[in-house]
């Protein structure tokens, strides 16, 4: 019989600065009784996102966030028992949910792909890094594309998308080990952005032809450089700024007002959760590339429901790279 009793976390301090064990607590809860049309879900793998840092959480709340979980009772004949979804449920290791709530993970043509992937390249990171890079940055061929945090669960997809479309691609990150692995995704040329002491006349070096799309993953001073470097017409596409994510003071960066005028540049920000109705094409297009072997995958995978908060937290030290994904 199904468990009628999990846990979660809550958040239990405001985020101020960085990140640290005493913002979150985890808590006993008692699920209720099924009601009709709804199914109760048991945990296999979670996901942690930056975004869940500036979501605008009170504390005392549950936090949020996404899950690949089985249905191990059902209430809807859509949903029956068995069947593992996708379930924004938030750090739960098990929950109830209304059966039209969730979503039944696609089965994919081979069957040693991980269904975790439903929380990564197949899911989230993935349909934003297609749908925000091709409809924003709208790449052509032999153009030059920067990324910032390129060994992140968006950035990777979005540097193999742009190696599938014909541009050269430049990917910043944070260690040799990542460095490796944009080699490996296809990326043509990698920097370590903290070894670098003039990022300005690094990008110069890598783009001497200058930037024609810029996937921003990052902000602050290192993302005001890399727009300086543009070309006209130049795109850009604002999908993340973790790198104010922790600051406890706003972070200090040159104004962009000029460089935006001198080459006509388009800044674009973008959400995924603006895109329901073009899920299944994004899906789609990600899972026919990953069967070719067009886009490789990668997953920085923590053991344990009450790790959460540690896999959380490696987002913004670095610790992690590829989808970070808790395995209850």
């Amino acid at each position: 019989m199904a468990a009628s009793v999990a846990k979660k976390f809550v958040l239990a301090k405001d985020f101020e600065g960085a990140v640290t064990e005493d913002n979150f607590r985890m808590e006993e809860i008692q699920l209720p009784a099924l009601q009709d049309g709804e199914v109760q879900l048991e945990a296999l793998f979670l996901s942690v996102d930056p975004y869940m840092r500036v979501w605008g959480i009170k504390e005392g709340e549950l936090m949020v966030g996404e899950q690949i979980a089985k249905v191990v009772k059902s209430k809807d004949p859509n949903v029956p028992e068995g069947s593992i979804v996708q379930a924004q449920t938030g750090w739960t290791s098990g929950s109830v949910a209304k059966g039209k709530d969730v979503t039944i993970v696609a089965e994919y043509p081979d069957a040693s792909w991980p269904k975790s992937l439903a929380l990564g390249t197949l899911g989230m990171p993935g349909k934003t890094a297609y749908l925000a890079f091709l409809d924003i940055c709208k790449p052509k061929e032999g153009e030059t594309v920067v990324v910032s945090g390129a060994a992140g669960a968006v950035g990777a997809v979005v540097g193999q998308i742009a190696k599938i479309k014909g541009c050269t691609v430049i990917g910043f990150a944070g260690s040799e080990e990542k460095l490796k692995y944009l080699k490996d995704l296809g990326y043509d040329i990698a920097l370590n952005y903290k070894t670098i002491k003039d990022l300005d006349k690094a990008i110069k070096e890598a783009a001497p032809n200058g930037v024609d799309c810029y996937f921003d993953n990052v902000g602050g001073e290192f993302s005001s450089t890399v727009i300086y470097n543009m070309n006209v017409r130049g795109r850009v596409c604002v999908c993340g700024s973790i790198s104010a994510y922790n600051s406890a003071e706003p972070p200090k960066a040159k104004s962009l007002q000029l460089a935006i005028n001198k080459s006509r540049l388009t800044i674009t920000g973008f959400l995924i959760f603006d895109h329901f109705k073009r899920y299944d094409e994004a899906l789609q297009a990600l899972i026919e590339w990953v069967k070719e072997g067009k886009i490789k995958y990668k997953e920085h995978v923590t053991k344990g429901f009450e790790n959460m908060p540690k896999a959380f937290m490696g987002l913004f030290t670095g610790g992690n790279f590829g989808k970070a994904i808790v395995e209850v």
